[in-house]
């Protein structure tokens, strides 16, 4: 059984899939502690917030409201809303609190794609063809680390930045874990001006690639 925030059908707006029509399937629970998390609402998994599966995907704000279900379930769902899109983005909160496999299976056998987004300091549950985003959380309040299994599984490296040691921070991580992904993309934190300078700026210098959140420069979920 998942515990899911929220679900919803939307364009992925950032890194290798941006512009891909997509199902986000967003988990419940969270104790990394990003300070500049904009899924605060995903943290705590408080029973008194337990709510239908119906319900996730009636949202019209953040809130913490959770609901359970199976790959089965989770499935119907998409199918009675009639999703069109036909690939599904596992986030949250923190989805490798969760052993991703089962679902991602049944989603597979549906005709689905599957892609996950953790901050990487959680073992990886997923099948080989899933796709794998690692936004590694390095030093947050929570305490956990990075896991050099996770940088290893990832297809791709998504890093917000913000400032200059920002950059260093996933560099030392790259030396520690002694794993340097084809694909790393520099993200903007709240698109603003210094950062995004930083970001392309750095992107330029070592041929790394920009993801700039295309979702809320269009204002779209």
């Amino acid at each position: 059984m998942y515990k899911i925030n929220e679900i919803f059908e939307t364009i992925q707006g950032e890194a290798s899939y941006t512009g891909v029509p997509s199902i986000f399937l967003r988990l419940q629970g969270c104790p990394v502690g990003c300070a500049w998390c904009d899924t605060k609402q995903t943290w705590e998994i408080d029973p008194t917030y337990k709510i239908s599966l119906d319900g996730t995907v009636e949202k019209k704000t953040d809130s913490q409201w959770w609901a359970e279900a199976n790959a089965e379930q989770i499935i119907e769902l998409f199918q009675q809303r009639g999703y069109l899109a036909k690939h599904v983005v596992i986030t949250g909160g923190e989805p490798c609190m969760f052993d991703l496999v089962p679902l991602c299976e049944r989603l597979h056998q549906q005709g689905y794609s599957t892609q996950i987004e953790t901050s990487g300091t959680f073992e990886i549950k997923v099948p080989e063809q899933t796709w794998v985003t690692v936004s590694p959380k390095i030093n947050m309040r929570g305490g956990y680390e990075v896991l050099a299994s996770a940088m290893q599984r990832a297809d791709e490296i998504k890093h917000p930045v913000a400032m200059q040691k920002h950059v260093e921070e996933l560099e030392a991580l790259f030396e520690q874990t002694g794993v340097t992904p084809k694909l790393v993309y520099l993200q903007p934190i709240s698109q603003k001006a210094k950062a995004t300078k930083l970001a392309i700026d750095t992107c330029m210098k070592k041929n790394w690639r920009l993801s700039v959140q295309v979702h809320k420069y269009i204002g779209i979920n």
